[in-house]
C-alpha cells in the first residue's frame, strides 16, 4: 500500500515538472524570438488607465455641492455611459489664482494626464489683479503641461461688468489669445448658460448648485469628445 502511495506521488511529481517543462518550452518559442520575457510581455500587454486633470478653483472643486455633483464627478459618468474609459482626477481648490496654480503643476502632472482641463483665472480677476500676470501664469502652466504631452483644455472665464469695461475685456481676451498661441481646444466661457442665473447657481450667485454643473457639462461635452481615444 505504501509503495503504491510513494509511486503515484512519483508520478504526479514527474507529471507536474513535465508540464514546467512544456510552460517554459512554449514561453520561449513565444517570446524568446523578440527578446522579451513572458513576465515582461504581460506587463506590456497591461493597458494603462487614460487619466484627465480637472485642474482648477472652487468651480471645478465643487464648493457647496456633494462630491458627485460636481463638474469633474459628472464629466467622469458621461464619459462611462458613453463608453469612454477615463478616469477623472478632480485637482480644484478653492479660492485658487493662477499663482497657486502654477505652485501645484508639477504636483498635477504626478498623475500622468493625457489631458488637462485648466479652469483657472477667475480668483485673479475678481481681486483685480494685474492681467499681465495672470495671461503669464496661464502660458507658463500651459508650457509644462505640453511638454509632457498632455493635451490641454483651456476653459474661458468671464468678470461681471462692474470691475469696468477695459479690465473685463482685456480679461476676456486672455484665454482666446493663449488658445491660438499655444493651438489649445477653448472652452469659450465655462459657465455658458449657468452665469447669472439665480436657479443655477447657489447663494452666492457664483457658484453653480447640481443642476448647474450638469449644464456645464452637457455644454463642454462637444468641446470635449472630439480630443477622446476609445
Amino acid at each position: 500500500m505504501t509503495q503504491s502511495i510513494l509511486k503515484l506521488f512519483c508520478i504526479s511529481k514527474e507529471a507536474r515538472l513535465k508540464r514546467k517543462v512544456v510552460f517554459w518550452v512554449l514561453a520561449v518559442l513565444l517570446f524568446g524570438g523578440s527578446g522579451v520575457s513572458p513576465a515582461v510581455a504581460r506587463a506590456q500587454g497591461a493597458v494603462r488607465e487614460r487619466v484627465i486633470v480637472a485642474f482648477g478653483d472652487s468651480l471645478t472643486a465643487g464648493l457647496g455641492v456633494a462630491p458627485n455633483e460636481g463638474y469633474p464627478a459628472v464629466l467622469e459618468q458621461k464619459l462611462r455611459a458613453a463608453g469612454y474609459s477615463y478616469r477623472i482626477i478632480n485637482s480644484g481648490v478653492s479660492g485658487e489664482t493662477t499663482a497657486g496654480g502654477l505652485r501645484r503643476v508639477d504636483w498635477v502632472l504626478r498623475s500622468r494626464p493625457d489631458l488637462v482641463i485648466l479652469e483657472l483665472g477667475a480668483n485673479d480677476g475678481l481681486r483685480g489683479l494685474d492681467l499681465g500676470e495672470t495671461e503669464k501664469n496661464l502660458a507658463a502652466m500651459i508650457e509644462r503641461l505640453q511638454k509632457t504631452g498632455a493635451v490641454v483644455i483651456l476653459a474661458g472665464m468671464k468678470l461681471p461688468p462692474n470691475y469696468g469695461r477695459g479690465y473685463t475685456e482685456g480679461f476676456e481676451k486672455i484665454y482666446p489669445r493663449l488658445a491660438a498661441r499655444y493651438h489649445l481646444t477653448l472652452i469659450p466661457f465655462f459657465l455658458d448658460g449657468v452665469a447669472a442665473q439665480s436657479n443655477l447657481n447657489q447663494a452666492d450667485g457664483i457658484h453653480p448648485t447640481a443642476q448647474g454643473y450638469r449644464i456645464i457639462v452637457d455644454r463642454i461635452w462637444p468641446v470635449i469628445e472630439p480630443l477622446l481615444k476609445r
